[in-house]
Formats: C-alpha cells, structure tokens, sequence
C-alpha cells in the first residue's frame, strides 16, 4: 500500500514513511490563533491578517493547568503572530511563574505594529526565549519571501530586542534566528550558515543573535500550492523521499512535543494540525483537558508523507537542523 499524500496523489511504489511512537512530553506548542500581520509564502499555516480563528479563554486557561498536570517544561507560543492575542501576555505571565520555560514564536515585524511598542520590554522581564523568523539576511531575499519593507522591519526588532541584551550570551536571554529555504529545496548545512548569518548581521548592521535554525519547508498549505501551481510538487516530495535519513528518527520533535490547535485539538505536530491529522492513530480527536488525566507517553505518532520533511538530509524541527 503507498503513502497517504496529503496534498495530492503519489506514487503506489513509495514506501511509507516509519512508524514511530512518543516518548516523554517536554514542550506544549499552542497555536493561539492563525490571524498575523504577514502574509509570507512559504508559511504552512496559511496565517494572515484577515484570518480570524483565535483560541478562547476557556482553552486557553486549560493550558497552565496541563503544564502542571503533565511537569511540562517548554511552553512553546505560535500563530500566526501569537502575540496579537489578547490572552498572550497573561499566559507567559502564569507559564513563568509556573517556572516553565517559554518560546515566543516572533516575526519580528510585530515588534513595530501600533499597540505592540512595548511587547520586547515585555519579552525581556519575563525572561521568555524569542525564535524569529529572518530566513535571509539579504533584503531582496526576506522581502520576495515575506512582503515590502519586512526586512527593514525585522531589522528594526532585532535592534529592539538587542538593546534589551537579546542575543548576549551573558544576559541570559536567548535570541534565535530561523531560516527558511526560498523555494523546494533543502536547507544548506547549519552551522555553516549560522557563521554566514552572524558575520553579515554584525558587520553590516551591528547586530547579534545566539543561534540559527534551518527549517526545511513542509509541502503543506500555502507552500505546497504554490509548488503545485509551478508543477513542482512531485518534483519536491520525491527530493524530501530520497534523501530521508533514518537517523533522524530518534530526535524528530514529535517524540517529545504536542502540538495544540486554537480550539485545544491535539495533534503530534504543528504540520500534522494544519492537515487536520489528529495526534495518534488509534484514537479519536483528543482535547487539551484530557491531559489533565492521560500521558500521551508511548502512544502512536501519526505520520503520513510529508513527514520526510522532518527526516530528509540534515533533519528538520522547530528547533533546526537534527543532525
């Protein structure tokens, strides 16, 4: 039987992608709703400013009380922009006072939108890690990618969150960088381009950040019908295929990270919930309060096709490169 393709039809010939199974739960990402003030291409969630799903209060006070329930460690905040939720503050503030860490999923450009001037102060008091997205450090390459003016924009936010000691190793608070390929390609080797990234950003601008992740794009969504329209889709998922890497297998952050949709649906990944493939296969659509009761520890990973986005090459998680 071939792989379920959920963008499209494959091959019969293809060999499924490995099954896999969860281990301990140490990071929550919730996606607190997919309205944003970008419209990038290559995003997977299809975020933008006239998208108007936003998690309500009552979901979103479940969540301080499954990180307790589960000694969760990492509350890791997406979106679209997460921070254009009315409830984002208050959650950092009770995810930290908790003691659990928290990841801020940035653009960067929102660092400078009316209402928001004083959200990197913010950030910085609460000690909350910021991963943004910059996927070039060239203007032509970040503005093809994410719209007019963005990369001025994002350069702007990096200031603001160095001067508050981002991106010094001895402030002790964490700045890092994501970068995205520009279109159905593998990212280029990390460490390599983390060097890249570091010398262009300090000499041309001054600027500093701790770390850089590449992040292979997922043939999903808006990315994925884009390859279709340039009749490049094949092309890609057979790239993604042939370079799977089973060694990745074991570090792939499905293993240890749920991911939460704005209604509280769980699924075992960010890309999973924007194919609507509800985590486990066994099981029906879970919600966030049945953690308060069950450990989703050793239970089925749901996979399908474009999880060879993941394990292709050097691998692929939110926090970068796996190998």
């Amino acid at each position: 039987m071939g792989v379920t393709n959920l963008n499209g039809p494959t091959s019969t010939l293809a060999p499924p992608f490995p099954a896999l199974r969860r281990g301990r739960l140490d990071t929550l990402q919730v996606n607190l709703g997919y309205r944003c003030n970008q419209s990038c291409s290559h995003c997977h969630v299809g975020a933008g400013p006239s998208r108007t799903e936003m998690m309500g209060a009552d979901t979103m006070a479940l969540v301080p009380a499954v990180l307790r329930a589960r000694d969760i460690t990492c509350l890791d905040l997406t979106g679209g922009a997460p921070e254009l939720h009315p409830g984002f503050r208050d959650l950092v503030r009770q995810a930290r006072g908790l003691g659990v860490a928290v990841i801020d999923r940035c653009n960067l450009t929102i660092l400078s939108e009316p209402g928001q001037e004083d959200l990197a102060a913010f950030l910085a008091r609460q000690g909350v890690k910021v991963v943004a997205s910059l996927p070039c450090y060239l203007a032509d390459n970040v503005d093809r990618q994410r719209g007019d003016g963005v990369f001025a924009r994002s350069l702007a936010g990096l200031r603001q969150l160095n001067d508050l000691g981002y991106g010094d190793p001895d402030a002790g608070l964490e700045l890092d960088l994501v970068y995205n390929p520009q279109g159905p390609s593998l990212p280029p080797p990390q460490k390599a381009l983390e060097a890249d990234y570091r010398r262009e950003l300090a000499d041309r601008f001054g600027l500093r950040f701790n770390r850089l992740f590449t992040i292979t794009n997922m043939p999903i969504q808006r990315f994925a019908a884009v390859l279709r329209q340039q009749g490049e889709l094949e092309a890609y998922m057979a790239l993604l295929r042939q370079h799977h890497n089973p060694a990745n297998l074991e570090q792939v952050m499905c293993r240890s990270t749920l991911s939460v949709d704005w209604q509280g649906y769980l699924y075992d990944c960010d890309f999973n919930q924007m194919l609507d493939l509800p985590a486990g296969t066994a099981h029906p659509r879970t919600h966030l309060r049945q953690l308060l009761e069950q450990d989703p520890d050793g239970e089925p990973i749901a996979v399908a096709e474009h999880c060879f986005g993941c394990s292709a090459g050097a691998g692929s998680s939110c926090g970068g490169a796996l190998s």
